[in-house]
């Protein structure tokens, strides 16, 4: 079953539960992609394309929690904590910090990079090629910048 009939399942399924949050979060993921098709006239029918959408949607989400939090609105902040873990139980398993590490030193090693933060942009472009979908991008960026810096060796 693709992604986009699982958010489907799960959708009845919260319906049927009266889980009002799911269904509410899983709803809102359906409109996004809807959206998104509508906007660039295109069917989605790849998972990895859905798995951009929900990643988008998880880090609009923490981005509006610090605000949520300043201005005092602990009720939204929950709400918004849940919606993100539903949200992750969708997305593939992100590689750990070491993980990222391991793998910025072998690509670094196979292009001959070994430190200047003149190959940041270099190293960087390479890293997220391969570890796209798998590792977030600022940890990712965190990792290169330790490595060139010689932090990380």
């Amino acid at each position: 079953m693709g992604l986009k009939e699982q958010l489907m399942a799960d959708y009845k399924e919260a319906m049927k539960n009266a889980d009002t949050v799911r269904k509410n979060t899983v709803n809102m993921v359906r409109a996004a992609i809807k959206q998104h098709e509508v906007d660039q006239r295109v069917e989605i029918k790849d998972d990895a394309d859905i798995v951009k959408i929900i990643k988008k949607q998880v880090k609009m989400r923490a981005d509006a929690l610090a605000d949520f939090a300043k201005a005092g609105r602990d009720d939204m902040v929950e709400a918004y904590k849940k919606e993100i873990e539903i949200l992750q139980g969708y997305l593939p398993e992100e590689m750990s910090a070491d993980q990222i590490a391991d793998k910025v030193k072998e690509i670094a090693e196979k292009l001959g990079i070994t430190d200047g933060m003149k190959n940041m942009g270099t190293l960087m472009k390479a890293v997220m090629a391969e570890l796209k979908d798998s590792a977030d991008g600022s940890a990712v960026n965190k990792a290169v910048k330790d490595f060139l810096s010689g932090k990380l060796k």
